[in-house]
């Protein structure tokens, strides 16, 4: 069995660790930051993540979604708060589906005791400073000193500035794209109440919509909840108009004044924590011959709109452990298909991230938007082999993110389709005419697809 060298003990580093050594494989894990198990690793600059089928289902073959768990809160929705106006409840599921709020720093920590407890190893302050990927060799600066280390495979997990990935681009025949949304975020929050309890709904996403910014919120275990601004880094407003703290207090009693309500703390962590910049990554190719490859944000770092960053990165975990259960040691081939699976998947979710983005900060609050979220899961509860909605294909099915992206076109036609019959969606719903001109249009969407 070959050695492994993982770069980046991350999420996706440390459950590639746990499914290679699992099959046996010796693993190395180089990590730049200190280990995070000694507190204050993502102290203000977090975005609690969201779980989906896909992570589920890469962890279950990891053997450690029971665990998990444990950890993890269902969201079965998203609460619209609007100013001045009455809670909105918006079902992600037709069948009660939810998508799940997991503290990335716990779940962190518990795959790198996995990883860990069966033998991987991991190096912590441990920087690479260059690869060579002809020879496959790294230099690792640890405690002062530059260490070069000759590996077998190296596979690179270490986040959307990668240092492999940096080797990559230097290749002939090397494609990079790397751009900034206007946005930033900042992370704040809304303590537990008495008793470790949850202020507001625990099983919903909150959003505070406001056009072109909006806030969330994802519930803890400990009854609190992460909160997360994003925001225009210029403009009025924006991070840099809100100068002092009059104009922070202003904004955000004008905007957000039922959340601030339960923040006592807000204007002080606005102050101090960081505000961070959103970056999308597209590069091509993934792999290198036999010797390395890219996964996760290295390879497709986006948006965090969709909560499909670390479920896409994990989906590559399991894809790789899936292709080496099929290949065994024939890397060339494992990394061939690995890159041909994924690489038009990565593509696909960095697009529907961005296209989420526009919905939750603007469109939840739309009427027109509600109406159409009504029809679809009527469509979807009439029809439900033929229609999944695109959120449902991306949160609650294993079907590949190009497929989701490419049904959306698709699904515009079938929504056009019922909103220009002059007659109302659902009082029609039981008349045996209305319900053949239906089948037709929904056969109609999925030859679309097909074609």
């Amino acid at each position: 069995m070959k050695k492994i060298t993982i770069l980046g003990a991350g999420l996706v580093g440390s459950l590639m660790a746990v499914l290679l050594r699992k099959r046996g494989y010796e693993v190395t894990i180089y990590e730049r930051r200190s280990d995070m198990r000694a507190g204050g690793a993502y102290a203000g600059r977090s975005i609690n993540l969201a779980m989906s089928v896909r992570g589920w289902n890469a962890l279950e073959f990891a053997g450690l979604k029971s665990e998990l768990e444990t950890i993890a809160i269902p969201m079965y929705g998203r609460e619209i708060h609007n100013v001045g106006q009455e809670n909105i409840f918006q079902p992600y599921g037709k069948n009660n589906e939810a998508i799940y709020s997991v503290s990335r720093s716990e779940l962190n920590i518990t795959l790198m005791n996995a990883a860990e407890a069966l033998g991987a190893k991991i190096i912590f302050e441990s920087k690479c400073i260059k690869t060579d990927l002809n020879t496959n060799e790294i230099v690792i600066e640890h405690n002062g000193e530059s260490t070069t280390y000759n590996c077998e495979i190296i596979l690179g997990t270490d986040g959307a500035f990668s240092a492999i990935r940096a080797a990559y681009m230097q290749m002939d025949r090397s494609d990079y794209q790397q751009f900034y949304i206007a946005h930033g975020y900042k992370e704040l929050s809304i303590p537990a109440g008495p008793s470790q309890s949850h202020l507001i709904k625990k099983e919903a996403l909150h959003i505070w919509p406001r056009k072109n910014y909006m806030l969330i919120a994802l519930p803890n275990i400990d009854g609190s909840f992460t909160c997360t601004l994003f925001f225009p880094f210029e403009g009025n407003p924006s991070f840099e108009s809100l100068s002092n703290d009059e104009t922070i207090e202003a904004f955000f009693t004008e905007n957000f004044p039922d959340a601030i309500e339960l923040m006592p703390n807000f204007l002080d962590e606005y102050k101090s924590n960081p505000t961070a910049s959103l970056v999308t990554v597209k590069t091509f190719p993934w792999v290198f011959q036999d010797k390395s490859a890219l996964l996760g944000d290295a390879a497709h770092a986006i948006v965090p709109f969709y909560g499909q960053g670390m479920n896409s990165g994990f989906e590559d975990c399991a894809t790789m452990a899936t292709l080496i259960d099929m290949h065994k040691d024939d890397w060339k081939t494992i990394f061939k298909e690995y890159q041909k699976l994924r690489k038009i998947n990565g593509d696909a979710v960095a697009q529907l991230a961005l296209n989420n983005f526009i919905e939750m900060r603007d469109k939840v609050a739309d009427p027109l938007f509600l109406e159409r979220k009504k029809i679809e899961k009527e469509v979807g509860l009439r029809f439900p082999k033929q229609f999944l909605s695109v959120y449902e294909m991306v949160s609650f099915s294993n079907l590949p993110y190009h497929e989701a992206l490419s049904a959306q076109h698709a699904q515009d036609n079938l929504y056009q389709k019922i909103v220009g019959h002059h007659n109302n969606f659902f009082e029609n719903l039981n008349d045996e005419n209305y319900q053949k001109l239906l089948t037709q249009w929904v056969d109609e969407y999925v030859s679309e697809l097909k074609n």
